[in-house]
């Protein structure tokens, strides 16, 4: 190989690794797993918004949520952030 082979191979492998932790910051950002599609995104949303409405106030506490913050975030559609 040229340098300039080695060159464009070197800021590909970056850029991917780029691309990957910006998946991984958006996946920690929706608090899902990063393999989930979109009808899977909404699935988990959907799953997790019920059980945070039938939390006790104790495992509220534990979470650091006010039961008005889980009725909030529990209460909105699956397809809103």
């Amino acid at each position: 190989m040229n340098g300039l082979s080695d060159v464009r191979l070197t800021l590909h492998s970056q850029e991917l690794a780029a691309g990957q932790e910006q998946g991984m910051r958006e996946a920690r950002a929706r608090n899902a797993p990063s393999c989930l599609g979109r009808w899977g995104l909404f699935w988990h949303r959907l799953h997790t918004r019920k059980a945070l409405l039938e939390l006790s106030a104790q495992q509220l506490r534990d979470v650091g949520l006010s039961r008005e913050q889980a009725r909030a975030e529990g209460l909105k559609p699956f397809w809103r952030l």
